[in-house]
């Protein structure tokens, strides 16, 4: 295992614990940004560049068909492939954190539908579940499993915030484990099982996932309500027959008490565990191998890198899966830089050198989540036991097409994010897209009265139906402010008067011809 430092990370502010990536043929996707996104990357989304131990960043494009996708933070995320052996796979995104720091209890996938050496096209579709739908939650893992030709997406763990009716004025925005449920999720047909085993007593987040075939091993976690790191190995079996599907759970010795520690798979059946905590306060700095082959797990301590000074004696880290047994670590930088909230950032590599220089670095980083199929491996961020931030120096950067968070305008003066009225609401921080047709900014309609000037659809007071009337339709609108005044300014039209005809007395045989047999005797008794 050897131990190089990564360059500072370009435009880092962006980074925040909790985000994702997602490795399409070798292209890196950042996704869970710190905010909403902004003009220059308007889908949130960034390609992560990695050469030469730098990483650079530069926005991602998605299909003309795509839902919107907010940045989430420590969401659930796998790959989902059509079986087994496929090498084609898409990417199940499951809850999260938004900026405002609301729950998602929405699932997408995400799959890549073209690539040239300039332009990566990604597609995100949000999947509708029906039945036993599981709640908003972060900080679980989702996997899938192949059985008997079939796939499910196993979900379990996670936190939430205290349900409404238990809520206080003093712990409003408390959080709790979500209870030890394992969620069956088939894509095929859109619905959700839920299934309440014995063997999980206690709700758990932060854990580490490892899936091969129809078996899942749960590894650690932390427990908000026991305040402990199970130290317990569980092996979910899952069995896809014609009818009802089965889950059993085994309670397996060889356990490891650690929370927030990092997965990164090394061969077909092996994988690396390193990081992580062992208590409130005390890293762990053991590294294990972990073995999987003929539906048992076996975890053996391997040798441990030269951990440097700083990594040996900081008090927190935090770190990401590579993918090809590569880890991305950082620690604070606070100690030696004049910027408080900068890190140091390190490239563990677990494989030898010779396989290194074979295979090509290609990764998914994620902080709690697996992109390794058949074996999902699932790394997370423990947010809740410790605070992280993610910023460090930028660097030079040659390429005209990296982002570059500097060269955004400030767009709460100008563009889309401007005070339209007294009564505006539309703050760059906290919006979020109110109609369908928006994904990254609000939508807008232009006010005729005077030289003419752009409100907000949404601080008008405009139904969908209205705004796509208005701007399909050739007339002018005028806003709340100025609509009354635009009335007094009209000259009235000039009203013709039509002149009307008199009418010609009804004549008794036309009147006859004209009725029904049953008014026939009425208009007779009326005529006489």
């Amino acid at each position: 295992m050897s131990l190089q430092v990564a360059s500072a990370v370009s435009n880092s502010s962006l980074l925040q614990p909790g985000f994702s990536l997602l490795n399409f043929d070798g292209h890196v996707f950042f996704l869970g940004q710190k905010g909403w996104p902004k003009r220059s990357c308007p889908t949130g989304v960034f390609l992560l560049d990695i050469k030469q131990n730098e990483l650079k960043m530069k926005p991602a494009f998605f299909s003309k068909d795509s839902c919107y996708l907010p940045p989430l933070r420590y969401p659930a995320l796998c790959t989902l492939r059509g079986n087994a052996e496929s090498d084609e796979y898409q990417y199940i995104i499951h809850g999260g954190k938004t900026p405002n720091n609301d729950l998602s209890d929405k699932i997408y996938v995400m799959s890549l539908v073209s690539k040239n050496s300039k332009k990566t096209m990604l597609q995100c579709v949000e999947k509708d579940l029906g039945g036993d739908v599981p709640e908003a939650r972060y900080g679980h893992t989702i996997n899938v499993v192949h059985s008997r030709g079939k796939s499910m997406s196993v979900i379990f763990g996670g936190r939430a915030y205290t349900p409404l009716a238990q809520r206080t004025t003093e712990k409003w925005n408390s959080v709790v484990d979500c209870l030890p449920s394992v969620f069956l999720v088939d894509f095929e047909f859109g619905c959700c099982t839920s299934y309440v085993l014995p063997e999980l007593q206690d709700g758990l987040a932060f854990h580490v996932s490892v899936a091969r075939n129809d078996t899942i091993y749960i590894l650690g976690g932390h427990s908000l309500q026991n305040n402990t790191r199970s130290p317990s190995l569980y092996k979910l079996k899952v069995d896809l027959p014609l009818g009802s599907p089965a889950v059993t759970c085994t309670i397996l010795p060889g356990g490891i008490s650690v929370s927030s520690a990092i997965v990164t798979q090394t061969g077909d059946s092996e994988f690396v565990l390193v990081g992580g905590y062992q208590s409130d306060n005390q890293k762990r700095l053991v590294c294990n191998t972990i073995v999987l082959e003929d539906s048992k797990i076996e975890i053996v301590e391997r040798a441990s890198p030269d951990w440097t000074p700083d990594i040996k004696h900081c008090r927190m880290w935090f770190g990401c899966d590579m993918g090809k047994g590569s880890v991305l670590l950082g620690i604070p930088g606070a100690n030696k830089q004049l910027i408080s909230d900068a890190n140091y950032f390190y490239i563990l590599r677990c494989k030898g050198a010779e396989e290194d220089q074979e295979e090509e670095l290609t990764a998914q980083i994620s902080s709690q989540t697996s992109t390794e199929d058949p074996g999902d491996s699932t790394p997370f961020e423990d947010s809740e036991e410790f605070c992280f931030s993610a910023e460090a120096n930028s660097f030079d950067v040659d390429d005209t097409d990296t982002y570059n968070e500097d060269d955004e305008e400030d767009e709460s003066e100008t563009g889309y994010w401007i005070t339209c009225s007294a009564s505006c609401n539309i703050d760059i921080n906290t919006w979020v897209p109110f109609y369908s047709t928006e994904l990254n900014k609000p939508a807008m309609i232009l006010c005729s009265s005077g030289a003419g000037h752009w409100v907000h659809a949404q601080c008008m007071d405009l139904s969908e139906s209205m705004l796509l009337r208005l701007s399909e339709a050739n007339v002018k609108y005028f806003c709340n402010e100025h609509v009354d005044l635009n009335k007094g300014l009209q000259t009235p039209k000039k009203v013709v008067h039509l002149k009307k005809q008199p009418m010609k007395p009804l004549r008794k045989k036309t009147a006859m011809k004209l009725t029904t047999p049953a008014k026939k005797s009425f208009l007779r008794r009326l005529f006489e």
